[in-house]
């Protein structure tokens, strides 16, 4: 299985939260992650996003048909996006567009067992790979991208 766990792109500040759009920058960066993710992306995969507007927004730039998911927004914490996503037994990619601190604690806690405070940069994206070689289980991290290097 393939995971990408996508942090939503710079946003404005302000309340509520929920409804804070990108900013100019932030759509800049969207459109650069999203147009390498369109480059390897293979079917079959799922998307999910929070259902807050930047993360819509995030995911719109990549101009696929997707999936809003509360599993993966402001309230979330990494079991239940973990459990929404079907890790490690889903058959297609997952894509996961939503926030921090759940996005980098996934991370860490499939990296390193333990759900630890990992801080994942505004737009950018980790690829994390769950399979099975000589009959051992292995977690392996694939990409990580900044949206500002590429």
């Amino acid at each position: 299985m393939d995971l990408i766990l996508w942090r939503h792109a710079e946003a404005e500040e302000g309340h509520p939260d929920d409804k804070r759009a990108l900013t100019p920058r932030g759509k800049r960066q969207a459109a650069r992650v999203a147009q390498w993710l369109s480059n390897v992306l293979e079917q079959p995969y799922r998307i999910l996003v929070s259902p807050a507007l930047r993360t819509q927004q995030t995911a719109a730039a990549l101009d696929l048909p997707y999936e809003t998911s509360a599993a993966v927004g402001t309230g979330s914490d990494p079991e239940a996006l973990l459990e929404v996503v079907q890790w490690p037994l889903a058959e297609a990619t997952v894509v996961v567009v939503g926030h921090q601190p759940t996005l980098g604690q996934t991370a860490a806690l499939l990296m390193t067992g333990q759900a630890q405070s990992w801080s994942v940069r505004k737009g950018a994206l980790w690829w994390i790979s769950w399979r099975k070689r000589r009959d051992q289980a292995q977690v392996v991290l694939r990409a990580v991208l900044n949206p500002d290097l590429l």
